[in-house]
């Protein structure tokens, strides 16, 4: 039952102490006082205790007295011994140097003339000042019961305050405990040392919490989780198996009515907790409990089902924080946490780091759903546990990567691609999957587990590059190598907010007419040192971050600027190619992108191509076509870039809204070689011719290539042999110089 503050620390003048002394200490220099107060209060039972009178015939007797029964309840003090301020010099020792606050302090005289000033009544806190002559039997009864009275209610209050600040002690201390285990334990321990007793007793709790509705909960729902003392070897023992019957069957009444047992050689706590779950503390004790102690307790035992429930919410936030409930398995932050243990451990038993990915898992999502993805992970997670564990820490890394730490001997690629060669029963279908392995060695990286699992993710990365089902080590220079192309990425995103990236413009001509037919638009970059950076080292970054969203929209506008300029300067009816990446064309806003730069610069679209690679044409049928209808119906036509480098259906290009292709560079230089590559060009441009798709090929560096280009029948051309790529100055002298020699 909850008490109020005033309940708990005032208590009723009728309450009746049931054990113990009263000690009276007699101070006076005249033997006949000592004898009269004794005979007065002879055999006399005062709350509930008999009288113990202590003698001292002078000041310095009574300290001697004091300095060893500080217990003293009530002292009868003598104003005039020694000297005339003997008694009053007396207190001031008693409050000042003793520090005793609690006894009640009687002053009697036999001189009238000698009372105490009202001031040191009040000062040093005298309970009464009577004359001797007046003090008749019962009138000293009634003083010494008032005394005793007033000195109970001080000790009282002293053991409320004293208690409740052990209560605040002991609360703060089971909050530091880690673990409900720990946490049971100090219970155990705080609550002897509340109530003054050894630590001997038990601590049982609810843990079987997945019984059927309706159903009560039995022995076997409940388990000893801490002792101590002689208790100790019932940890872990459930309640049935406790052989004592007086403390099972005290334990099961506590558990059974969730109330308090108090017993005369034992005290049995019910500590409440959210939910229906609760547990009980068992604690030998030898004496009766107290109604002060009584109430303590209830206070004590509601601060610890605070304290329970806190360190509950706390180890659910730490099991959230550091464990993946989906698959069963320790998390990210876990992960680290033990790469970091593996540092800081003098003998490590770790040598590696894995990380294990599934190839194409979000096409297994797309194509089976979610709720089937969450099966696989379940099952792959199983199998690493079943496999690996203990001798590996496993965890759940993010998304469909799991990690492990491993030492050397259990580091085998083809063993953990054979683990996963094993299909996966997903419901009741067998799936087998492929595995890219990102490899470290401890030593070779750090210095912590966070830049060990950045190695690790770098290294797996180059796993998926290479092909499905592969497995790569990372080595410090592919660190390097990963760190360079971080701080390239970075100066590229200055580069480009700064507007240090520029335009180029190649030629097309056509083969037969030696004309001018358009140019292409080609992105450059120079670096802070005047360097250029190749475009094959820039662009894939620009890709990969999503810059090239903004670099792409910027190219498109700048190289409509410039056509439009050259019309104004009377070259007429050239078209401009611009390049698409894959990440521009996925965008929501690209058609939209596209109509605005077009109005926005007055350009006619019949004049803008734009080249997308076989990569985007790949991205799926329904969106491709639909996506390059709406800008052929712009009237912009579109082409196919290194064509023959991907692996398209040609099928499935034949189907798509194209206007011309464009042979790769590649193919172009191997017409002069020998095999079967030489014949590429060749095929492609009757694919194109076949399919009514003008042909463009890139990378003409000499006569010969050219020669045979015509001869095969291919349209137009572009390369060094005709021009390089050029800013607009300098492609305005070339167009005077080419008009000049071809007309």
């Amino acid at each position: 039952m909850a008490l109020d503050d005033d309940e708990l620390l005032i208590l009723d003048d009728e309450e009746v102490v049931t054990s113990g002394v009263w000690k009276i200490l007699i101070v006076d220099d005249d033997e006949d006082v000592h004898i009269a107060t004794e005979h007065a209060l002879a055999g006399e039972t005062l709350l509930g205790r008999s009288l113990v009178f202590l003698h001292a015939h002078s000041a310095a007797e009574a300290r001697e007295r004091l300095q060893v029964n500080a217990d003293v309840a009530v002292i009868l003090l003598d104003v005039v011994m020694e000297t005339q301020h003997a008694g009053l010099d007396l207190v001031a020792y008693i409050r000042r140097d003793l520090e005793l606050s609690m006894p009640r302090i009687i002053l009697r005289t036999g001189q009238p003339g000698y009372a105490p000033e009202l001031t040191a009544v009040r000062d040093y806190d005298i309970n009464d000042y009577k004359t001797k002559s007046e003090l008749t039997r019962s009138k000293l009864y009634t003083t010494v019961l008032a005394a005793l009275r007033s000195f109970d209610q001080l000790r009282r209050m002293d053991a409320n305050r004293r208690g409740l600040e052990q209560i605040i002690e002991a609360c703060g201390d089971l909050l530091h405990e880690s673990g409900l285990k720990a946490f049971s334990a100090g219970v155990i321990r705080q609550l002897a040392a509340f109530i003054g007793v050894e630590s001997d007793g038990l601590l049982c709790t609810q843990v079987n919490l997945d019984r059927r509705a309706g159903k009560h909960a039995g022995d076997d729902d409940y388990i000893v989780l801490a002792a101590a003392g002689r208790y100790e070897p019932l940890i872990g023992l459930h309640l049935d198996q406790i052989d004592s019957p007086r403390v099972r069957d005290s334990l099961r009444l506590c558990l059974a009515r969730q109330q308090h047992v108090f017993e005369r050689e034992s005290q049995t706590l019910y500590f409440s907790m959210q939910g229906s779950r609760g547990f009980a503390a068992y604690i030998d004790t030898s004496r009766p409990t107290s109604v002060i102690d009584s109430r303590l307790l209830e206070v004590f035992c509601a601060n610890v089902s605070i304290c329970a429930d806190n360190i509950n919410l706390i180890n659910r936030l730490k099991d959230s924080a550091y464990f993946d409930h989906l698959v069963g398995l320790p998390n990210r932050t876990a992960f680290v946490q033990a790469v970091d243990h593996a540092y800081g451990e003098g003998a490590n038993p770790w040598d590696y780091v894995v990380l294990v990915d599934i190839d194409q898992f979000a096409e297994i999502n797309n194509a089976f759903g979610h709720e089937y993805g969450d099966h696989l992970l379940e099952a792959l997670a199983s199998r690493l546990k079943q496999r690996f564990e203990p001798d590996c820490f496993v965890a759940r890394i993010s998304g469909d990567t799991f990690g492990l730490l491993v030492a050397e001997a259990a580091l085998k690629p083809e063993y953990l691609r054979a683990v996963f060669a094993e299909p996966f029963n997903i419901n009741g279908a067998g799936h087998v999957v492929a595995i890219s392995t990102g490899i470290v060695r401890l030593t070779d990286s750090g210095p912590d587990g966070q830049g060990v699992l950045k190695d690790a993710s770098i290294a797996r990365k180059l796993a998926r590059e290479k092909s499905v089902n592969s497995d790569a080590y990372y080595a410090p220079h592919i660190g390097f190598q990963a760190k360079e192309r971080t701080r390239l990425l970075q100066q590229l995103q200055g580069a480009f907010d700064l507007d240090r990236l520029f335009a180029v413009y190649q030629p097309q001509i056509d083969m037969v007419t030696r004309r001018v037919t358009g140019f292409e638009a080609l992105m450059r970059w120079r670096n802070d040192a005047g360097e250029f950076v190749p475009p094959d080292h820039f662009i894939p970054l620009a890709e990969q971050s999503g810059l090239i969203v903004g670099m792409g929209d910027w190219i498109l506008r700048d190289a409509l600027h410039a056509l439009r300029q050259l019309a104004a300067e009377g070259w007429r009816d050239l078209t401009m190619s611009v390049n698409v990446s894959a990440v521009q064309f996925r965008m929501p806003n690209f058609l939209d992108s596209l109509r605005q730069a077009i109005a926005d610069t007055g350009v006619a679209p019949q004049l803008l191509e734009l080249e997308i690679t076989e990569s985007v044409a790949m991205m799926g049928q329904t969106v491709v076509e639909e996506t390059l209808a709406s800008i052929r119906q712009m009237g912009i036509s579109v082409a196919i870039d290194d064509f023959g480098t991907g692996f398209s259906s040609l099928s499935y290009l034949s189907n798509l809204p194209l206007d011309r292709i464009k042979i790769d560079r590649s193919f172009v230089h191997a017409m002069s070689g020998d095999g079967d590559s030489r014949r590429i060009a060749d095929l492609v441009i009757q694919l194109g011719r076949n399919l009514n798709l003008r042909v463009i090929a890139e990378g003409v560096e000499t006569e010969a290539q050219a020669s045979r280009l015509l001869e095969l029948g291919c349209h137009e051309v572009q390369g060094f042999l005709y021009g390089r790529p050029m800013d607009p100055d300098s492609l305005r002298d070339w167009l005077k110089n080419w008009k000049a020699l071809y007309g």
